[in-house]
């Protein structure tokens, strides 16, 4: 019985998750207007539940503010650089205005969350659908294998003050699988052999976005971040490593040209 306990919530994960997947992928695929609206959606979103996390006592304003994030996300394609990211924190701050408690700590979140709507919107834009792919699926490898491999190996924790759950054999086994998604899109791109490395440290900060929520809701005492998806909680709970992946991204980007990464 206890056995299966451990994968109580392995169906409504697989239903929850393919069905993201299936819109996903297909926005992905369609790309302009089409990425670009998911990305907003899911940008105002997490914002929403950031608020409602940090201040559970103004739900009407919690909304209010997701659904600025939404427009900014929308409009900043259509206006010139130096005001788009300006645009960008306007989210965060309307919300440091509002809210009435932990308001730095959504500052921080809501940034975040919206500099990698941004950044995944222009990452489609720029390097096309499979570079994209890559790092969607590295991502969500990165989530499987730590899932299966705590599950079924177990062992030491990994940061058990922050997320109990996650174990170093989940970990490496997220780094290894990311390694592998590299390699083989080394066969069939023009990226060079950094690729692979850069896929495990992509992996890497995808797990710190998890570990970035995590301690969040341990912070104000919340399981998930929503109900919105069964087996997953809210988007936020799903999409925490794809935010820190894109971050990371972003940063690289900013140093260094990305080996390899074009169309």
């Amino acid at each position: 019985m206890s056995g299966d306990g451990r994968w109580a919530d392995l169906r409504p994960r697989v239903i929850t998750g393919g069905s993201l997947a299936i819109v996903g992928v297909g926005a992905m695929f369609a790309g302009g207007p089409v990425f670009l609206a998911l990305c907003a959606i899911s940008a105002g979103i997490m914002v929403w539940e950031v608020a409602r996390l940090v201040d559970p006592t103004v739900a009407d304003r919690a909304a209010l503010v997701g659904i600025l994030a939404v427009a900014t996300v929308q409009l900043a394609p259509d206006l010139p650089g130096a005001l788009r990211f300006p645009l960008a924190f306007l989210p965060p701050i309307l919300g440091y205005f509002i809210l009435t408690q932990r308001r730095r700590l959504f500052l921080i979140f809501a940034v975040a969350i919206q500099v990698a709507a941004y950044g995944l919107s222009d990452f489609r834009a720029e390097h096309g659908v499979v570079w994209l792919l890559w790092l969607v699926l590295l991502v969500v490898a990165t989530d499987i294998a730590g899932y299966f491999a705590g599950k079924s190996i177990g062992g030491p924790k990994f940061w058990p003050r922050v997320s109990p759950n996650k174990t170093w054999s989940g970990t490496i086994a997220g780094w290894v699988c990311a390694a592998i998604i590299g390699a083989i899109f080394l066969t069939f791109t023009n990226a060079g052999r950094d690729i692979v490395w850069i896929s495990v440290l992509a992996s890497l900060a995808a797990q710190f976005g998890d570990i970035a929520e995590s301690a969040l809701k341990r912070h104000v005492g919340a399981k998930d971040s929503s109900d919105l998806l069964p087996g997953h909680g809210g988007l936020y709970d799903r999409f925490d490593g794809l935010l820190g992946a894109s971050l990371f991204m972003l940063l690289v980007a900013q140093i260094t040209p990305i080996p390899g990464l074009s169309q």
